[in-house]
C-alpha cells in the first residue's frame, strides 16, 4: 500500500492515469505536506489539453489538502477560458475550501455566484454542501434566491438542496418543497431528503 511519499513521486509519472491515481490519493488523505508537490504538478499538467481529468483531481486534492497557498493560482486558472468544463466545477469546489474561514463563512460561495459561470458555481455549491455547511442567514437568503430563480430542473439547484438539511428558514422550505416537483429524481431524492432534515454521504467524482 503507497504512503503520502510515495503517491507524491508518482505525481511525476510519465503516464497521465499514475499521476491521476496519485492525486485521487492524495485527495482522500488530505494531508497538507502534499499541497506544494500537488501545485506544482498541476502546474505542469495544464500544458496538456487531453489530460483534464488528472488536472481535475489535482485540483481536488489541493482542496482537500487545505493548501492555501496555491489559491492566486487557482483563482487566475479559474478565469481562463477552459474547453474541459468539468475543471471549473473542482476549481469551484477548491476555491470554497481554501477560502472559508468556517463553516458558516458563505461569502467565498457569494463571490463564486456572481461569476456567471455555471460550472464553477456547481463546484462552490457542491463544497458547500459536503463540509455541511450552514451559512449565515443572509447568505443562505441569497443562495436560495438565485437558485429558486433557475428553471425547475436545472442542476445548480441540486447541491443547494443536500445542504439544506442543516438550514432554517420559509425560503428555504419553500425551495425544498419546490424542488419536490421536479423531473429530475436526483433533485427529488435531495429535497426529499432535505424536508426530513436528513444529511447524506454524496460521493462526487
Amino acid at each position: 500500500m503507497s504512503n503520502v511519499a510515495d503517491d507524491i513521486d508518482l505525481l511525476k509519472h510519465t503516464r497521465s492515469p499514475k499521476r491521476r491515481s496519485a492525486a485521487k490519493r492524495l485527495r482522500k488523505r488530505g494531508d497538507t505536506s502534499a499541497g506544494k508537490a500537488l501545485l506544482s504538478a498541476l502546474r505542469k499538467e495544464i500544458e496538456d489539453l487531453r489530460t483534464w481529468e488528472t488536472q481535475y483531481q489535482l485540483i481536488m486534492a489541493i482542496g482537500e489538502c487545505e493548501y492555501v497557498e496555491a489559491l492566486p493560482f487557482l483563482k487566475d486558472f479559474a478565469d481562463q477560458p477552459l474547453e474541459a468544463t468539468m475543471i471549473y466545477v473542482g476549481l469551484g469546489d477548491a476555491l470554497v475550501r481554501l477560502q472559508i474561514q468556517s463553516l458558516n463563512d458563505g461569502e467565498p460561495i457569494i463571490e463564486l455566484m456572481e461569476s456567471g459561470n455555471e460550472m464553477l458555481i456547481d463546484g462552490a455549491f457542491r463544497a458547500m454542501a459536503m463540509l455541511r455547511m450552514v451559512p449565515s442567514a443572509v447568505h443562505v437568503q441569497k443562495i436560495i434566491r438565485f437558485v429558486s430563480a433557475l428553471p425547475l430542473d436545472h442542476g445548480n439547484r441540486f447541491w443547494p438542496l443536500a445542504a439544506a438539511p442543516g438550514w432554517q428558514g420559509d425560503e428555504v422550505d419553500t425551495y425544498v418543497a419546490e424542488c419536490l416537483r421536479s423531473d429530475r429524481n436526483d433533485l427529488r431524492e435531495a429535497a426529499e431528503l432535505a424536508a426530513n432534515r436528513k444529511y447524506k454521504k454524496w460521493n462526487p467524482l
